[in-house]
């Protein structure tokens, strides 16, 4: 009777350590799913990395970026690397990838476990007031917002769009924690301008 018991114990168990484990693999693939799209933001990307590479103002016909595009808002996968590659190829006449150029960006944004490029969307969302608020401690040291500071100003118009009346209260803000008579370069509210420019290319 005793073996029994310890059967059906260790029967359980069995199940219950498995039914947990499902969870997290199915959220963590839900997430990584979300990550690895080719928006307009990794495109521009890439575009960056080909222009280095021609030293031209505008992407080359059946170039990365080209090829890019046309897999555009896709999940990068093996097909997507290999089209942005072989466009690469058109324009180095190289066999394979160059270190830091449009392919090895694409495959590192494949093999990412976290999103290498966030959405420019022009709102104080979550992202920006992050920004917003690693400006600010690198004003004061602290880590901590303070009250009423640029943190604080940018959290009060969460997920508006920037403009200048939130703006000019995150500048208020700053001018509380730093004491000078206008926005500092680099600091809190050139942090925000910068992302509202960003969102305009």
């Amino acid at each position: 009777m005793s073996r029994s018991v310890i059967t059906s114990l260790f029967k359980l168990s069995s199940v219950t350590s498995r039914v947990p484990a499902a969870r997290p693999s199915v959220q963590k693939t839900f997430v990584l799913a979300g990550n690895r799209t080719l928006n307009s933001q990794t495109i521009s990307e890439i575009t960056a990395k080909e222009k280095q590479l021609t030293g031209q103002d505008e992407p080359v016909p059946d170039g990365p970026t080209a090829q890019a595009q046309k897999n555009a808002n896709q999940p990068i996968n093996s097909k997507v690397i290999s089209d942005v590659t072989q466009g690469e190829r058109n324009i180095t006449g190289m066999d394979g990838p160059v270190a830091g150029g449009p392919a090895a960006f694409t495959q590192s944004v494949a093999s990412s476990k976290s999103k290498p490029i966030p959405d420019h969307t022009g709102k104080l969302d979550s992202d920006t007031i992050s920004a917003v608020n690693s400006a600010e401690k690198d004003l004061t040291g602290l880590d901590q917002p303070i009250g009423g500071g640029p943190t604080a100003q940018a959290q009060r118009h969460a997920n508006e769009p920037i403009n200048k009346d939130n703006l000019h209260d995150i500048t208020e803000g700053e001018k509380l924690v730093t004491g000078a008579d206008g926005p500092l370069k680099g600091g809190p509210t050139a942090t925000a301008q910068s992302e509202l420019t960003k969102s305009r290319k």
